[in-house]
């Protein structure tokens, strides 16, 4: 024979505490569910980025001078975020490389090689003389006027060309 007072029986308290602690795990997984859900209805979970390199501009060469410099304006319109890795032309002569300048002081500035860029999701780089640029090496064939093709390489999105149309320092507000 077997103890009645030892069995379990459920009572209202039991069945309520048993209720509530499978209802917790349960409510914070529909929650996180929702959420989910509306970051992929809104376009930000999984979407890869998508780059558009626009704007190129390479400055004529002056004098002497065995380098000058391109710019870009890169924007992501991706959920996710990239990285410009380098920077190639076949009509350059020689290697380019990104190059990031800082004023220093007074008219005085400083510029170092950089090895990558982030272009960050939903954002845009706008190069310029004064921030990031790609220094490449002068063309003595190079005129105003005339298309230079490079290629941008991104980490996730790959090569991406585009033109500069070669133009004098200081022209079109750079």
């Amino acid at each position: 024979m077997t103890d009645q007072s030892s069995l379990w029986r459920p009572t209202r308290r039991r069945l309520t505490d048993t209720l509530l602690a499978a209802l917790a795990p349960v409510a914070v997984s529909v929650l996180a569910l929702g959420g989910l859900s509306m970051w992929t209805v809104l376009g930000n979970a999984g979407s890869p980025a998508r780059i558009a390199v626009t704007g190129g501009r390479l400055f004529l060469p002056t004098g002497d001078t065995p380098d000058t410099a391109a710019f870009f304006r890169i924007t992501n319109t991706g959920g996710s975020a990239d990285r410009l890795l380098k920077v190639t032309s076949t009509e350059a002569d020689g290697a380019t490389s990104l190059s990031r300048h800082r004023m220093t002081g007074a008219r005085s500035a400083s510029a170092r090689t950089v090895t990558s860029v982030p272009i960050p999701a939903g954002g845009s780089i706008a190069m310029s003389p004064n921030s990031l640029d790609v220094i490449v090496p002068a063309n003595a064939d190079w005129q105003v006027g005339d298309l230079v093709t490079f290629t941008l390489h991104f980490e996730r999105s790959g090569a991406v060309r585009s033109d500069a149309v070669v133009d004098r320092p200081g022209a079109g507000g750079t």
